[in-house]
């Protein structure tokens, strides 16, 4: 990747501001992220290997929508609303799982088949004829890349997800993570804190030396953040073969194999790829992951994610992957507990708002992503509730 064409250069006097503290714990505000960061953004469902014979599903259920992820007769991945065209029942109840031929709605009994048509309704003859199309499930946009499924629940300012993610298809392309394979199932994880107070913390490694001692001591010195450019950013380390300070990283760099099928500035390489507006892809040697974060509430978001492995995998990659678990598992522990501790000063009259260092100049790139689609982030006060989605809709209307 030729990182210059990108322009991750800081400038020089920049605005060092972040979001003001009301846009945390705003209600109004809230609901008009649920349409226009995330119903109408790119989100990663799953990997194409979770779901790897045909009648295998997962469901998703973020932001007041449900998504159904299938592979059909013929192979093909498709995603629906989990919504069953009759009175809206869910399709399939499950996480995950798989159905012989057809989908059976538990409520009434509506069949559909694969492709989402409607093989037919229970009792047809109480009803007039029904087109198979027409009550068919709903379609979700939906796109394969490099193995990871994406989905969209409205049509949305981003392009297609190869057209987004070309920046980094060459350097990711060397892991061939559509080849991986699940290391277990999507795990997901609830946390007391607003959605942009994770990602605020996840988009600048200024706190690592600080609060993460196993990344410092496995790779520290090297590691750099790049701020969000065109919906994209990227973070990458190497990690240091004498590092080992602690357990999990001693023995890490002593038993991670050379990574000979990777191009030799990528055989050490921790490498985060992050996706506007709530997503990160993240690569080791042995491994890659996705996770991402979703609001319940203005105080409340769940973690989700998922770990995908070699096929082959051998005994050493297979070690060196549960050490980087354990790594990760620390690390996200620290980092909840720094989310809290932020998200909850947003409410003090002492907050004054941050003032972020070059270090964390991801942040506001971040910001400045949401302050495009959200003009009312602007504002240092907040808007009435009441009119916070028509104070937001003029400020749009003027910036279009």
């Amino acid at each position: 990747m030729n990182e210059m064409t990108r322009n991750i250069g800081i400038p020089n006097d920049w605005d060092r501001r972040g979001l003001p503290g009301w846009c945390y714990h705003s209600d109004a505000l809230l609901e008009l992220e649920k349409q226009h960061v995330f119903r109408e953004h790119w989100q990663i469902a799953c990997h194409i290997s979770d779901i790897p014979e045909a009648g295998n599903y997962v469901t998703m259920d973020v932001v007041g929508e449900r998504a159904l992820i299938l592979r059909d007769q013929d192979g093909t991945v498709r995603g629906f609303h989990n919504i069953c065209r009759h009175r809206g029942s869910r399709v399939v109840a499950d996480d995950k799982g798989t159905c012989r031929n057809a989908l059976v709605c538990p409520f009434h009994g509506w069949v559909y088949n694969l492709d989402g048509t409607l093989r037919g309704a229970a009792r047809p003859r109480s009803f007039p004829p029904l087109d198979k199309q027409e009550f068919g499930l709903i379609a979700l946009d939906l796109e394969v890349w490099m193995g990871f499924v994406f989905i969209r629940f409205a049509p949305g300012p981003q392009p297609s997800v190869t057209e987004l993610m070309q920046p980094f298809a060459a350097e990711l392309g060397e892991y061939k993570t559509q080849d991986m394979v699940p290391a277990g199932d999507i795990w997901t994880q609830a946390s007391p804190v607003n959605w942009k107070s994770v990602r605020d913390v996840d988009n600048e490694g200024y706190h690592v030396a600080m609060a993460h001692p196993a990344l410092q001591d496995l790779y520290g010195s090297t590691y750099y953040d790049e701020p969000f450019v065109n919906g994209l950013c990227r973070s990458f380390a190497t990690y240091n073969p004498h590092a080992g300070r602690r357990w999990s990283v001693r023995n890490y760099v002593k038993i991670a194999p050379e990574a000979t099928h990777l191009l030799e500035h990528l055989r050490k390489a921790w490498i985060y790829y992050g996706i506007f507006a709530n997503a990160v892809i993240a690569v080791t040697p042995e491994a890659v992951q996705f996770y991402q974060e979703f609001p319940l509430s203005t105080g409340e978001t769940i973690l989700r994610g998922g770990v995908y492995r070699h096929r082959d995998e051998t005994r050493q990659q297979r070690a060196a992957r549960y050490l980087a678990h354990r790594i990760d598992r620390d690390t996200q522990a620290e980092d909840v507990q720094l989310t809290i501790w932020s998200n909850e000063s947003m409410t003090s009259k002492a907050f004054s708002g941050f003032y972020l260092s070059d270090l964390e100049y991801g942040v506001r790139t971040h910001h400045d992503h949401l302050r495009a689609i959200l003009p009312v982030m602007n504002l240092a006060s907040a808007p009435d509730e009441r009119e916070m989605a028509d104070v937001n809709g003029r400020l749009r209307s003027t910036t279009l």
